[in-house]
């Protein structure tokens, strides 16, 4: 069922143009019927990543959903929808504190996320807190995973501080990423000397063994044979042992297992092997995006990690994206040394939180922002505190 709340702060006219009302939908129904109207504003607002898309938040939703319920606002000029805000309330625990929880559909599957604004972006903003602060059931808004020049950081935050809401931003990832402006020749000529000789080398030497190349697949034909396969190279070295293979969780396989089928559908999916003497031995999971690739997963066989597999995966991967001409090559997550070799150029993301202005408000933020951080430096080793 869709609930609808419509406050005399947010109905504010400018010129001739309608006012603003915000809805919030809480029904899987009513947020289903939304994909027309969503996809569509996705697409007026300009965003690049895949991972706002109707499909990957109802994907999500699905597989990862229970013990939420859906909070969806929609903000209306007039009937008509010109922006969306993702979000679930959930109860949870915090440093042993119940606290109910509004915020995006997140969890550590998300790479990046936000809000769905087309236009008139200013008032979006002033619309969403004015029925924000007045509904008072979170103890917390979590905006997680905003990119760098967010305008939610701003938007929603600055407006929270002059409403007096305790708000803390916190940076989380820096994500590598490769702008595909020039050629190949000369992208590849401008990493450093020694990454381009291990390559070479391992290339080499992987080559011995017999005929290398890049398979790449990217429509249903053999796509449940592919998944498996990669699936099984995800897990086939430490992530298995640490439980943070897919395959180890049944609603993280059966999200990667639809979304795989669903961006199929809509021309998204990549997944790369790396082929060595006719046998697969490295794997990534990538979305193509609007001529941007956004690599979500991989793994390699420890039977050929001598050869650096996923590195060399990476350099065809690469290679096959310039010779398509998309326009970036997004490594997502956080910026491991590895992914370094291949970019120096990183987009930060910040967590936005937003605490009720309640003593309960103020005691969490100052616990996650002032002493939980003060232990974990009394805790750390000497050397490693910093001044």
């Amino acid at each position: 069922m869709a609930l609808v709340a419509a406050l005399p702060r947010t109905a504010e006219r400018i010129g001739s143009e309608p006012a603003l009302r915000v809805e919030a939908v809480t029904g899987y129904e009513p947020f289903l019927e939304l994909e027309p109207a969503w996809n569509q504003l996705v697409e007026a607002a300009g965003i690049d990543h895949p991972f706002l898309e109707h499909v990957w938040v109802r994907t999500w939703w699905e597989c990862f959903g229970t013990g939420s319920t859906l909070h969806i606002l929609i903000v209306k000029a007039g009937d008509e929808p010109i922006a969306i805000v993702p979000l679930i309330f959930t109860r949870v625990r915090m440093w042993a504190v119940p606290v109910r929880r509004l915020g995006f559909f997140y969890n550590a599957h998300v790479p990046r996320a936000g809000l769905i604004v087309a236009r008139r972006n200013p008032e979006v903003y002033r619309a969403l807190w004015s029925y924000l602060s007045s509904h008072r059931s979170w103890d917390l808004l979590q905006l997680c995973q905003l990119p760098e020049g967010s305008d939610t950081l701003a938007g929603i935050g600055e407006a929270a501080r002059r409403d007096g809401f305790p708000v803390g931003v916190w940076r989380s990832c820096e994500s590598p990423y490769v702008p595909l402006s020039t050629s190949w020749t000369e992208y590849f000529g401008s990493l450093t000397a020694k990454h381009r000789a291990n390559l070479r080398n391992r290339f080499k030497r992987l080559r011995a063994l017999g005929p290398v190349g890049l398979e790449a697949i990217t429509s249903e034909h053999f796509l449940a044979e592919a998944l498996s396969d990669g699936l099984r190279l995800e897990a086939a070295a430490w992530k298995r042992d640490a439980g943070t293979a897919i395959s180890c969780d049944s609603n993280v396989a059966r999200f990667y297992t639809s979304l795989a089928q669903r961006a199929e559908q809509h021309g998204w999916l990549r997944l790369h092997f790396l082929e060595a003497d006719a046998k697969r031995i490295a794997f990534d999971y990538s979305l193509c995006y609007k001529n941007r690739l956004y690599l979500l997963k991989l793994g390699y066989d420890p039977a050929y990690a001598q050869y650096s597999p996923s590195n060399l995966l990476a350099q065809l991967a690469l290679h096959a994206s310039f010779e398509r001409g998309e326009v970036e090559y997004d490594f997502l997550g956080d910026n491991l040394d590895w992914k370094k070799c291949w970019s120096r150029q990183t987009r930060p993301h910040y967590w936005l939180y937003v605490f009720s202005d309640t003593l309960k408000g103020r005691l969490l933020r100052a616990l996650k922002f002032k002493w939980i951080p003060l232990l974990r430096r009394l805790a750390a080793p000497a050397g490693t505190r910093s001044s």
